[in-house]
């Protein structure tokens, strides 16, 4: 039984499932999922935000509970708006396989698809990472272009905020 919460998944309702990258998570025990604007009934005491602009992800985040944001940038960034009570966590520079195909709006240069931001969190916080990306479809493309973050004694750098 992991010592942390289960992650929670905030999914707009206008996300196209056929598209979202954590769909499979859904079978998975450890993950729940909600969808915005409603929340489910677990308590976000003990939870973190991945997010841009935070203070980097790291050992003292261990044993907190995740709560991911997944929509288009557009949409997360309104969605960000109702978790800002909690506390953001960045994940270090990190490259995306996921091809973007927003011709109306910029994605945000440290921006990742969902399920790759949820295995790199998982990888620095020591949770198991095997199966995460079994069925993405970018998978290998990820894992190479990121290859250093992904050894075993990979160190996150300390933050100069």
């Amino acid at each position: 039984m992991p010592d942390h919460s289960p992650t929670i998944i905030v999914v707009h309702r206008r996300e196209n499932r056929s598209k979202c990258s954590v769909e499979p998570l859904r079978e998975r025990e450890e993950f729940i999922f909600w969808i915005y604007p409603d929340d489910g009934p677990e308590s976000l005491a003990g939870y973190v935000r991945l997010g841009i602009g935070g203070p980097l992800l790291s050992e003292a985040d261990r044993n907190s509970g995740l709560l991911v944001i997944d929509g288009t940038w557009r949409l997360a960034e309104r969605m960000e708006k109702k978790y800002s009570h909690l506390p953001v966590r960045s994940l270090p520079p990190c490259q995306t396989a996921y091809p973007r195909v927003s011709k109306i709006f910029d994605d945000p240069a440290a921006g990742l698809a969902t399920i790759e931001a949820i295995h790199l969190a998982y990888h620095l916080l020591g949770r198991d990472t095997a199966t995460l990306l079994d069925e993405y479809r970018w998978r290998d493309e990820f894992l190479q272009k990121n290859a250093a973050l992904f050894q075993p004694n990979f160190v996150v750098p300390i933050s100069e905020d």
